[in-house]
């Protein structure tokens, strides 16, 4: 299978393109940096540099300006979505030319798509509340749902909090407890829907294999849990002196807006439709994830 893939290069795109490499596939990357080919991987700094010939088999969007890079201003909000929008519209318009379309488009999304619901359970027909994360995700899947219309099956990935060593919010949710403070943020009673990455990169070459599934997809562990619980479990992992809250206020002061729309609130979050066609997660509770995380 030859895969085009954008993001590769980032916290899910470089582990999910060793994986395909491993797997006896081809990879082409798009990416804005500098690297040379090697074997069955192959950077493009630029679509236009594949043929109209090309054979591609599938497609993976993950590229997108990072939600928590920054503090959010009008110019940073704007970068979030441009960077996704702009690059779905151009491999929508790379898969209009080709000679032989590719039979899937896996396009990243999150579940910020559903917006803040308090303590409901939403699987994938949750209904959406107004936010700028939930704005941002209905543009960027109705964008990529386009590719319907070309016969491309478009599965959409409503990723949760993707949590593994070496990168990702994982980095930042562990420094304090590694330097024995636990801690929450607000009241600690806001949803974390977590996932460990190597469940995201099973769940993504599962849904390449299977032909009969499209739609959305939540990529999260079956197994949500709050703020208080997450930072309950960090303590049976690791070794902390004391336990110190980040009050909801000082949130607000340090980062914002993004305070609001991602940390003091979160959604409860279930992977139905993973389930349902027959997905296993290796990692469906916080304990195990953890387990694997952390070494122990």
């Amino acid at each position: 299978m030859h895969v085009l893939m954008t993001g590769g290069t980032g916290f899910i795109g470089a582990a999910l393109t060793s994986e395909l490499i491993a797997a006896g596939h081809e990879v082409t990357v798009l990416t804005r940096q500098a690297l040379e080919t090697r074997g069955a991987l192959r950077y493009v700094r630029d679509l236009e540099e594949i043929d109209n010939e090309a054979q591609i088999d599938a497609v993976i969007n993950l590229a997108g300006a990072s939600l928590a890079g920054r503090r959010w201003n009008a110019a940073y909000k704007r970068e979030i979505l441009d960077s996704r929008l702009e690059t779905t519209r151009d491999l929508l318009q790379l898969l209009r030319r080709l000679d032989s379309t590719p039979g899937i488009l896996l396009n990243a999304s999150a579940i910020g798509y559903y917006g803040h619901h308090g303590d409901e359970i939403l699987d994938e027909q949750g209904e959406a509340t107004p936010g700028f994360a939930q704005d941002l995700c209905l543009q960027w899947e109705s964008l990529a749902q386009q590719a319907g219309a070309l016969g491309v099956r478009v599965c959409l990935l409503r990723l949760g909090v993707v949590l593994d060593a070496g990168g990702g919010a994982f980095v930042q949710m562990a420094q304090p407890f590694r330097m024995g403070i636990a801690n929450w943020m607000g009241d600690g009673r806001q949803w974390l829907s977590w996932v460990h990455r190597k469940d995201v990169i099973a769940a993504i070459l599962f849904l390449l294999q299977q032909e009969g599934l499209a739609g959305p997809f939540n990529l999260t562990a079956p197994q949500p849990i709050t703020s208080r619980e997450f930072c309950a479990a960090m303590k049976r992992h690791t070794r902390t002196l004391i336990t110190a809250p980040v009050p909801a206020f000082a949130m607000r002061l340090l980062v914002g807006e993004m305070a609001s729309e991602l940390l003091l609130q979160g959604q409860r979050v279930i992977p139905a439709a993973l389930e349902q066609a027959g997905f296993d997660f290796s990692y469906p509770d916080i304990d195990s994830a953890l387990d694997d995380i952390l070494g122990v």
